[in-house]
């Protein structure tokens, strides 16, 4: 049998760090963390990640009523949506590139490089799904199928982390300091 005793004293002496770090939060509010890549106090970043997400995320459904109906007019949907997503995805990229590297409080996160990788592993996926897509339109099953749900997981996955990045750690965010 295993002896709990010390497993207890290290959670009680966990426990009173972070009852002292709660302590010293308090006195000490969040400070947010500016974006360098920004245009007038407002980051890009987190502003231009929409148009590829509703891009990558509609490839989805695309696919869908390709496969129900056989229209080739939602292949070729399909298409555009995967290169204007997978393209768009690259530009907002370099935004939060430009404040992972430059911003040394985002740098240190580990959180913002998860993100960054995933991410730069969702649009090589995206891209790879583009160029499938552009070579070869009359083979799209089953690859691009597989190619667009696994994007489109990532895709959540990459804006889970970015949303715990905004809300939880303040990156890019105005927090009044009073």
């Amino acid at each position: 049998m295993v002896d709990p005793s010390p497993f207890k004293a290290l959670n009680a002496s966990q426990d009173t760090e972070l009852i002292a770090e709660d302590a010293n939060m308090a006195d000490h509010p969040k400070r947010s963390i500016k974006s360098l890549a920004a245009i007038a106090g407002h980051p890009l970043h987190p502003t231009l990640v929409h148009f590829p997400i509703a891009c990558l995320m509609l490839v989805v459904g695309s696919d869908a009523l390709f496969l129900y109906s056989g229209d080739p007019f939602w292949a070729r949907v399909g298409l555009w949506l995967a290169g204007i997503g997978a393209l768009s995805g690259w530009i907002a990229s370099i935004a939060g590139f430009t404040d992972l590297v430059a911003v040394k409080r985002i740098r240190d996160k580990i959180k913002g490089w998860s993100h960054a990788i995933l991410a730069v592993m969702m649009l090589s996926l995206a891209s790879l799904n583009w160029l499938w897509r552009y070579l070869y339109p009359a083979d799209l099953v089953p690859w691009t199928i597989v190619l667009t749900l696994m994007t489109a997981g990532m895709v959540m996955l990459a804006g889970i982390l970015g949303g715990t990045l905004v809300y939880d750690d303040a990156v890019g965010v105005d927090i009044d300091d009073k």
